[in-house]
């Protein structure tokens, strides 16, 4: 993925606001990177034009080799339910559907045949299978976020977007998301990028970006802990499945 002199700009009661300022990102395949920064920063902003679901200003964007800023909104539509799945603050679950339900959702959306039986291992994978059958008033906090996860792994994204998944959840839950996320990003060889407020959290990741008043200030190293758990479930051979 990749983002050249990135911007985006609105008009306010108070005149014209530049939301990002010429941003470059590049992120490897297969790589988690965390993006921090205050409110008010442009990380959400940032995320949305990353994932198609916002135009630039100004600037262009490539997911492998599609320039998703050269898509019409139907074509970054179909490539989002291609390759790319999201997970949010909010979890975005549909109440009137069961968790199976709302994991199948995206499968049927893109045609896919035998949604149930890929949802259903969805989430055996996140651990809730013996809740498929329940509706999301029905589901703790964590286990939202759990079911929001399953939805997002069950298409095979190339790229992972999470925006502070763990700010709805109490400490204790959020660390069983966050390394529930990492254990199937390493799974899935998926791109990872997060949104977070969170610097611990950030630094599990391969990369931390620094975001301040719609620019990318500095980037740093994670602490790897994201690319240990990699390590531990690369297959035998070392081999990893390649993302499109």
């Amino acid at each position: 993925m990749k983002a050249q002199a990135l911007s985006k700009k609105v008009t306010s009661p108070e005149g014209p606001l530049t939301i990002l300022d010429r941003v470059d990102l590049e992120v490897g395949r297969g790589e988690s990177v965390a993006i921090v920064g205050t409110s008010g920063a442009g990380k959400s902003t940032l995320l949305g034009l990353l994932a198609g679901l916002d135009v630039p200003s100004e600037g262009r964007i490539w997911l492998g080799d599609r320039e998703i800023t050269a898509l019409d909104e139907d074509g970054r539509a179909a490539l989002r339910a291609d390759h790319v799945g999201f997970v949010f603050q909010s979890f975005h679950l549909i109440a009137s559907l069961t968790a199976l339900e709302n994991v199948m959702l995206p499968l049927e959306l893109s045609g896919k045949h035998d949604a149930a039986t890929a949802a259903l291992q969805a989430l055996r994978t996140v651990g809730l299978e013996p809740r498929r059958n329940h509706y999301p008033h029905q589901l703790s906090g964590g286990e939202k976020q759990r079911v929001a996860i399953a939805r997002a792994f069950v298409v095979e994204p190339a790229v992972l977007f999470a925006d502070e998944p763990t700010g709805n959840l109490d400490n204790r839950t959020g660390e069983n998301v966050i390394d529930l996320l990492f254990r199937m990003n390493a799974e899935s060889g998926t791109t990872l990028v997060l949104v977070t407020h969170d610097h611990e959290l950030a630094n599990r990741c391969d990369r931390v970006f620094y975001m301040e008043a719609g620019r990318i200030e500095r980037a740093s190293p994670g602490t790897g802990r994201a690319r240990d758990v990699r390590a531990t479930t690369d297959s035998g051979d070392g081999s990893r499945a390649a993302r499109p």
